[in-house]
């Protein structure tokens, strides 16, 4: 009664073994495999219901005569664990067959139920053969094991399929990891199978622990590495052993007769000979079984060293690229391997996206550049932990389930395994995407380290790589917009040609035929018989033809100027008096325009130059000033003398056109003195050559410049902006250099009385 118990209570702890399983299976459901660590869960279950099971049978809670009935059940539940087992499996593997298995269970258990009701009425013994005997009652245990057989050769099959199918080698391991399991399921069927008595089927236990480890453990141990450290470990026990026997046998055999010979000291000196050589033949060992087994055999350190010496001067981004991977492939033996420059770029949303773009020679084959989100969930990796992404994790991690698929087709077609971002100053600039090993070995902790300090060595080299492929391109840029402006500056000389042509060639052509109209217009209007009607007609065709005639003087001068052919006539003038006559032909328009005009001059030194260009330029820039100020505004003329300055040793004398006008830009200050400039709209033009903002042929100011310039002068204007509410005004200064120097320091001539003139709406004045 007691080994009953004993035996019921171990049985029941051996089931509650099941539990922790269980719930670990459970909680790792979110470890991207869900549906298989439901069906991992439920294998343990099942199994702990069997040891429950046997627990009560044990302690007589079922007859004891039925034991035939209970091993049944055994192997029945054996073949439902199977099919679980390879249920577990194809949803682990994303296969989308799993169904089949299903189907192929229902299919069996529906020939179980036929079996065991004798649907067809078959005989108790349905085939003999001597000793050989089928008998019906033992049909259902030979169909079922049938069943067992087909999921376990099919499981076999579909764990090497699975093997050689895996493109990363983390995912290779993982699979390998469901021999063992196998095997353990395996050699408890067969045991069971063959009546071997197993108390507790502890070795299920081990087969469900083993599948949920390897379902719910996204990084498992490498099991190539453990196989390789278990049989070094296990080798050199026994060379230890060994070389122990035999050194403490040949010290018997030479030493064994004499008196001194002490076993104990013997086997100590034995132990020391093996502790001085216990390193080298380790290592030796090593050696041989990493060779044996294909594990990696390069010196990190010296790597590393290799590295930051190879690249370190290099400049050149497609070879520092070209280096850079050589090394790393080189070094580790990886099949494959890119340098990626990462570009950060903020769209207009604020938001921020990051271009990858191979860095490589323009002979090769270029690779297609990927865009990455900021907010994205693998540059959100790559930004926040700063370390290598293995290609097995963006697959099956369920974090990255929510990558963009761009994104990771972009990824798949690399067929890289891993790869490692570059930051430099905290700036992501990078990207190393490496591929799988020659030897088919994973990437290990420490080889990630490795690749983790080659991207920190790389990130100098290649932030002055980037540097210096910026400062190339931007001298690219330069070249190319240095180019293209040498076209605009031919462009625009061509066109400023073209525009002296036309001046030119219309001043030339346009003269004759007007100096003819104006003549006939003034033989008719002085015709003292011509109709009232006719004779208002005619004073409008004179007045027309007056204005353009006078347009058509000033591009004759403005085209005499730009060919060079301008030829003052100099002689002595009084700017004063000059300028007086200039205001009183304009007193009309003065009048009309309701404004006022002072011009205060002191009395000033006679300019050489010629009058008429004089006249040409003080009645353009006075009439500009009556054309750009509006009603009731004031025009102002004053002047002073220049003393000898380093551009003009003779003197000067400079005189101010202001006005009380709109002003003018400060952006325009040089334009406005260009042929054609118009300040408003270009159709906006009048018959008025004095109405507020009226249009003109836009050559005044040209014409001023010129002439300005043709006597050795300066010409400018001075003015806070552009204002046609508060009216700011506009000075415009012209200098006039004096052909000789005053034989002592100019002071105002006191029988030359300074100019005084003042005009206003209703009144003239002269002093």
């Amino acid at each position: 009664m007691d080994s009953s118990l004993t035996q019921t209570v171990v049985l029941l702890l051996l089931g509650a073994l099941y539990l922790p399983v269980i719930f670990f299976a459970i909680q790792r459901r979110d470890e991207g495999h869900g549906t298989a660590t439901w069906l991992a869960a439920t294998y343990a279950l099942l199994a702990m219901a069997l040891n429950v099971v046997e627990a009560f049978r044990s302690n007589g809670e079922t007859p004891q005569s039925n034991e035939q009935f209970f091993y049944k059940l055994q192997i029945y539940a054996a073949f439902t664990l199977a099919a679980i087992f390879m249920l577990a499996l194809q949803t682990f593997l994303k296969r989308e067959t799993w169904w089949t298995w299903v189907g192929v269970w229902a299919f069996w258990m529906f020939g179980l139920a036929i079996i065991l009701t004798n649907a067809f009425n078959l005989p108790d013994v349905l085939w003999k053969n001597g000793s050989l005997v089928l008998r019906r009652d033992r049909l259902d245990t030979s169909w079922i094991i049938l069943g067992w057989l087909v999921y376990s050769v099919s499981l076999i099959l579909t764990i090497a399929d699975a093997n050689r199918q895996a493109r990363q080698q983390l995912f290779r391991n993982r699979v390998s990891y469901w021999w063992p399991t196998i095997f353990l399921m395996f050699l408890n069927d067969v045991m069971l199978f063959s009546g071997t008595p197993i108390f507790g089927q502890p070795i299920r236990l081990a087969a469900a622990i083993m599948m949920a480890y390897v379902i719910g453990t996204h990084h498992v141990p490498d099991l190539k590495l453990i196989l390789r450290r278990g049989l070094v470990y296990f080798l050199i026990a026994i060379v230890i052993v060994t070389l122990y026997v035999a050194g403490f046998l040949l010290l018997q055999v030479l030493f064994g007769g004499e008196k001194f010979f002490n076993p104990l000291l013997a086997g100590a000196f034995v132990a020391l000979l093996l502790a001085l050589i216990f390193a080298p033949v380790l290592a030796m060992i090593s050696r041989t079984v990493n060779k044996w087994m294909k594990g990696d055999e390069y010196d990190a350190s010296r790597t590393i060293h290799q590295y930051s010496e190879s690249i370190s001067n290099i400049l050149e981004m497609d070879r520092l690229a070209s280096i850079a991977v050589g090394i790393i492939l080189e070094a580790m033996q990886i099949e494959r391997g890119f340098l990626f420059l990462v570009d950060g770029e903020r769209e207009a949303n604020g938001s921020k996206r990051y271009k990858l773009r191979s860095a490589r020679s323009p002979e090769e084959r270029q690779i297609v550049a990927a865009e990455l989100d900021e907010d994205g969930v693998i540059a959100s990796y790559f930004l926040q932990e700063q370390r290598p992404l293995l290609q097995y994790d963006l697959d099956l991690l369920p974090s990255m389930r929510v990558a963009s698929p761009v994104e990771r087709e972009w990824f798949n077609l690399l067929r890289a395994e891993v790869y490692i971002p570059i930051f430099a100053k905290k700036q992501w600039i990078g990207l190393l995407a490496l591929g799988s090993k020659l030897n088919g070995n994973r990437y290990t902790k420490e080889d990630l380290n490795t690749l983790s300090s080659h991207a920190s060595q790389t990130a100098v080299a290649l932030e002055n790589a980037r540097l210096v492929d910026n400062l190339m391109q931007l001298n690219n840029e330069l070249r190319t917009a240095r180019r293209a402006l040498e076209k605009s500056n031919q462009d625009l000389e061509r066109i400023d040609q073209a525009k002296s042509d036309f001046i030119s060639i219309a001043s030339h052509e346009l003269r004759t035929p007007l100096t003819v109209i104006k003549g006939y217009t003034e033989m008719l209007l002085e015709e003292k018989s011509l109709d009232p009607n006719f004779k208002q007609m005619m004073d409008g065709i004179h007045e027309g033809t007056l204005r353009l005639h006078e347009v058509m003087d000033s591009m004759f001068d403005i085209a005499e100027i730009d060919s060079r052919s301008l030829k003052p006539h100099i002689q002595a003038i009084k700017v004063g008096k000059l300028i007086e006559n200039i205001c009183v032909e304009l007193s009309a328009s003065i009048m009309e325009r309701r404004q006022s005009i002072k011009v205060d001059l002191p009395s000033l030194p006679d300019v050489l130059a010629d009058p008429n260009l004089l006249r040409k330029l003080f009645h353009h820039l006075i009439r500009n000033a009556i054309k750009f100020t509006p009603n009731n505004g004031k025009i102002i003329i004053s002047g002073n003398y220049i003393p000898a300055i380093i551009n003009m040793p003779n003197g000067g004398v400079e005189i101010v056109v202001s006005d009380t006008g709109v002003g003018v830009d400060p952006t325009f200050r040089e334009i406005i003195f260009t042929k054609f400039y118009q300040p408003g709209e270009i159709n906006k033009h009048s018959t008025s050559k004095t109405r507020f903002k009226g249009g003109g042929a836009g050559l005044g100011l040209a014409l001023a410049k010129s002439i300005v310039e043709a006597h050795g002068g300066q010409i400018y204007v001075e003015s806070p902006g552009y204002d046609e509410i508060n009216f700011p005004g506009s000075h415009f200064h012209v200098i006039l250099p004096l052909s000789k120097p005053e034989s002592r320091p100019f002071r105002e001539d006191k029988t030359v009385a300074p100019m005084k003139f003042e005009m206003g709406e209703k009144r003239a004045d002269v002093r």
